[in-house]
């Protein structure tokens, strides 16, 4: 069910980037045709994801970095259920883990960080360095990512069919869900994400 859904949401991410594509072009730019480099595919998608995350954690102030959101910030009558959700170092510090869990995968490379000391990192300082590291072996990883090894065999979760380019997806996927948690955290305090703000016309 995890890999048809990871699956899913890369194909219809694909759509939309090529719909848009199509939209915002001139009319008389061709479309473009044959095989496009794997690296540099994967690599601009990282890139885009980790514009998204470097915004979005050094927006967050370092004093609110143990900010969780609580039943105290609604109205009383408002039902909550926010007892041990993930304080915002931990959404960025468990996206951090789970990128090089991912593309550790994609690329058939091991990490050279103790991936679980990450989730144990609560300074903003000592987070951004992290994030900034996973995503340099995020782009090392992608390069090891060819047409013809593309679609080989990965050791994913028990019992799932996992190749290269569905690890790559189920990173993006992921990292875009955890980005969208901590657009709400943002928000709850009145912060609005770098990739949200208003641009010049």
């Amino acid at each position: 069910m995890h890999l048809r859904r990871t699956l899913l949401v890369a194909t219809l991410s694909l759509g939309t980037l090529a719909a848009s594509a199509q939209m915002g072009a001139p009319a008389s730019a061709a479309a473009p045709s044959g095989p496009v480099d794997p690296v540099k595919s994967l690599d601009s998608a990282v890139t885009s994801l980790e514009k998204l995350w470097t915004g979005a954690a050094s927006a967050m102030p370092a004093d609110k970095y143990s900010f969780a959101p609580s039943a105290a910030i609604f109205v009383p009558a408002q039902a909550t259920k926010y007892e041990g959700v993930r304080t915002y170092a931990q959404i960025v510090t468990h996206t951090i883990q789970a990128n090089y869990r991912y593309f550790s995968l994609v690329g058939g490379i091991k990490p050279d960080v103790d991936v679980a000391a990450i989730g144990k990192l609560t300074t903003k300082d000592d987070i951004l360095k992290a994030l900034a590291d996973t995503f340099t072996f995020a782009h090392k990883a992608v390069a090891n990512v060819t047409v013809a090894n593309a679609f080989d065999a990965v050791q994913g979760r028990p019992g799932s069919n996992q190749t290269r380019v569905t690890a790559f997806a189920g990173a993006i996927a992921h990292g875009e869900d955890e980005y969208g948690q901590a657009v709400e955290y943002l928000r709850m305090n009145a912060i609005i994400p770098p990739a949200s703000a208003p641009r010049e016309p």
